[in-house]
């Protein structure tokens, strides 16, 4: 007790300053410590993409003619992206070649992720690592590298010609929607066997020991205990496949043709060649309205189908 608090006859003041309570509340909020872990990454999405996809909003309600923009609030252009029949079956196209991508992708990762899981017992980490290895490379090394294996006289064609298997080149290998979807497979394959592997790599041994006690063979054991308990990594593969090639404008650019375009390709030329930004933002936003949308709609279809396997 201070010798003034003695004199008067009263208790010094015991309330925390504004800074000891910060301080205690920070040592107690677990969310409040994560949430400054998260900040610088939070500050550069907040600049990097929240102000650019607010400019680009503003922007799809401002209409163009010639070179000169109209500030004007308007719908023009989305009533355009919805009465025009190039976009809406640009989009179309879009959502079905991505749909496949993802499937495909999904399909081909699943087994080398099963066999990472299940059946390498040494050096996991050195087999992921072998995974990714095609991965370590350029982006558009690997496109013009599919042009070279799909291409007219490309290896595909030239090997099946050389055994007598087709007497002329397989012209459904590029330029098409066939080799968007093969070239993004593997593109995005690394993506779809990590969260695989995860969710199998949690799956309770126990169970498929319970199974095989229980007289399950492999098949059966697989489709009643593995398959539904690696569902969560299968649907968030589908997801992180789906949404961005949705979005992907260099692959169907290099080896789409004119069959092979996707939306991202008329938006980059909205944005480059055709000069319209307003228009090309009402398309860019209305298609990540729809891809938002197609994904609740599957996430909360994929949840249902999930509870009801539980």
């Amino acid at each position: 007790m201070s010798d003034s608090a003695a004199l008067a006859g009263t208790q010094p003041d015991q309330r925390p300053s504004f800074g000891e309570r910060i301080r205690r509340f920070y040592s107690r909020s677990e969310a409040m410590r994560g949430y400054t872990l998260l900040s610088p990454t939070l500050l550069v999405m907040a600049t990097m993409l929240c102000i650019p996809f607010g400019i680009m909003v503003l922007m799809s309600f401002w209409t163009q003619s010639g070179f000169d923009i109209s500030t004007t609030f308007s719908l023009d252009n989305y009533v355009s992206v919805a009465e025009k029949p190039i976009f809406q079956a640009l989009l179309i196209r879009s959502l079905i070649i991505s749909g496949f991508c993802a499937v495909a992708t999904v399909l081909i990762s699943y087994p080398m992720a099963y066999y990472v899981a299940f059946h390498v017992h040494r050096r996991k980490l050195l087999w992921i690592i072998l995974m990714t290895l095609p991965f370590w490379t350029s982006y558009l090394l690997r496109v013009f590298a599919w042009k070279v294996i799909l291409g007219f006289n490309g290896v595909l064609n030239t090997g099946l010609m050389s055994v007598g298997l087709i007497e002329q080149p397989l012209e459904f290998l590029i330029y098409s929607p066939t080799a968007v979807v093969i070239t993004l497979a593997h593109a995005w394959a690394a993506f779809a066997i990590l969260p695989i592997y995860v969710s199998l790599e949690k799956i309770d041994r126990s169970l498929l020991e319970a199974a095989a006690d229980l007289g399950d063979g492999p098949v059966r054991s697989f489709f009643r205990v593995t398959l539904p308990l690696s569902l969560p990594g299968v649907i968030a593969a589908m997801l992180l496949i789906f949404i961005p090639t949705v979005g992907d404008y260099v692959t169907p650019a290099l080896v789409g043709g004119p069959d092979g375009l996707m939306m991202a390709n008329l938006i980059q030329a909205m944005f480059g060649k055709m000069n319209n930004w307003p228009l090309g933002s009402a398309l860019a936003v209305s298609m990540m309205i729809i891809v938002t949308l197609i994904a609740l709609v599957y996430v909360w279809i994929t949840r249902k189908l999930v509870g009801r396997i539980a």
